[in-house]
């Protein structure tokens, strides 16, 4: 439960009160369920094999980021993972400092920053993710094998659409 009122009693009163309106509640049940599941994993994930490790979901999310796309840039890593780059900044200072990646200046820009992940960085990804993916098999049971395929296509067409200019 995300809130005081659970998922169903909060519909039931949004249906309630909106009901005199003329809104599609079909988009509007697909994007509140969608802010809802994404923030009740995110709590999930951090709640269990995250906070094992000391790391927040964005800690983690540059720590993927850089681990996949090693050496990346800086502004790609806020972009890859949809945060400004001031909080990017902060949650490198802490990384860095726990010893998991490093900064330096491009060699072909000395305006731009590349990151890299260390051995120690490596090593915590290499331990951490397949946690994580435990976890992330555990939370993507609750729909039926035969349906996760569909259900992920359909999530990478509204992500696709959000993403897309107006």
């Amino acid at each position: 439960m995300a809130g005081a009122h659970t998922l169903a009693e909060t519909e039931r009163q949004v249906s309630e009160r909106l009901s005199h309106m003329a809104l599609d509640f079909g988009a509007m049940a697909i994007v509140s369920n969608l802010f809802r599941a994404a923030n009740a994993v995110r709590n999930h994930f951090e709640r269990t094999v995250l906070l094992s490790n000391d790391l927040s979901w964005t800690a983690f999310v540059v720590l993927w980021v850089t681990w996949i796309w090693e050496p990346i840039e800086t502004r790609q890593i806020a972009e890859e993972g949809g945060f400004s780059k001031a909080t990017l900044t902060g949650v490198l200072g802490t990384l860095e400092g726990r010893g998991y990646l490093t900064r330096a200046k491009s060699e072909t820009d000395g305006r731009l920053v590349v990151v890299t992940m260390t051995d120690t960085g490596r090593k915590l990804m290499d331990g951490l993710f397949p946690k994580f993916n435990k976890q992330e098999q555990n939370v993507a049971g609750a729909v039926p094998g035969s349906e996760q395929a569909a259900l992920a296509e359909a999530l990478r067409l509204i992500t696709k659409r959000a993403e897309s200019p107006s």
